[in-house]
């Protein structure tokens, strides 16, 4: 049976079952969570070789297909939106690896969440994103994800997946990667300043904190301070590692405001 996507929730159905066997490989005897199963041509694969899954969907209509046709003992289905359920829910402590077919629109979300909870993950994501997460310092593309998927992650590319692959066809081409977690903390107020440096990231590091100080609760006079005991302050961010922006925002994090507003998310 194939369901008619809903345009609101991004779904393009993944149809190319070889896909899903080369992502379902990285299942084999692990206890694995699955975000937006969709039809299920991956859930199953991941069934047949993995100790657990957790599958959450937040189609309604899709849950109760696939829990209709679906008995595998070692599957749980979820009906709920994936960032709204609690980590009980989830099954999080007990997880190994996310391994997914990531709907564009929320793969920002997903690399935050994968962060957060230094979670390995196996994900099909398009391959404009992959672009803009692995950009090198100096790039057009490197970004605030830039930065802070480096930060989180090493990654392996396993295989590129052409549009033909879903239904509907998207625009792109996507990429499937394999992402494992550095182990490396990264605060509020860290992120924060990250945000602000690569908002800005054409001018100097001074000059992008200064400009952004009211964001991260210092007045421009106490945001020269901070800046004016900085090697880096006369530096272009863009040109600066995902490990030397870190080394700024932890400087610069200790004379900041826990007023300051949460950074935005690409």
């Amino acid at each position: 049976m194939f369901f008619k996507p809903v345009k609101s929730l991004g779904q393009h159905f993944l149809v190319n079952r070889a896909v899903a066997e080369v992502e379902a490989e990285h299942a084999l005897g692990k206890r694995v969570i699955e975000m937006g199963p969709g039809q299920g041509i991956l859930t199953r694969e991941l069934c047949k070789r993995a100790k657990h899954v957790v599958a959450v969907e937040l189609d309604r209509n899709l849950f109760l297909m696939l829990k209709g046709e679906m008995k595998e003992k070692n599957l749980r289905l979820v009906n709920k939106d994936f960032f709204e359920a609690s980590d009980e829910e989830l099954g999080l402590a007990d997880t190994d690896i996310m391994i997914a077919n990531v709907p564009y629109k929320l793969s920002s979300r997903v690399i935050d969440f994968l962060f957060d909870h230094r979670l390995q993950a196996v994900l099909c994501l398009q391959k404009e994103f992959v672009q803009h997460m692995t950009a090198k310092p100096g790039t057009r593309n490197y970004s605030r994800l830039s930065v802070m998927f480096q930060l989180g992650f090493t990654h392996t590319r396993l295989v590129e997946v052409s549009r033909g692959s879903f239904r509907p066809i998207p625009k792109v081409d996507s990429v499937v990667i394999y992402m494992k977690p550095r182990g490396r903390d990264v605060d509020e107020n860290e992120r924060r300043v990250i945000s602000a440096l690569m908002q800005h990231k054409k001018k100097t590091v001074k000059n992008a904190i200064v400009d952004s100080c009211g964001n991260l609760g210092m007045d421009a006079r106490a945001a020269r301070g901070e800046t004016g005991r900085l090697e880096e302050r006369e530096s272009r961010v863009f040109k600066l590692s995902p490990e030397e922006i870190l080394a700024v925002a932890k400087k610069v994090s200790t004379g900041m405001s826990s007023r300051a507003p949460a950074p935005a998310r690409e």
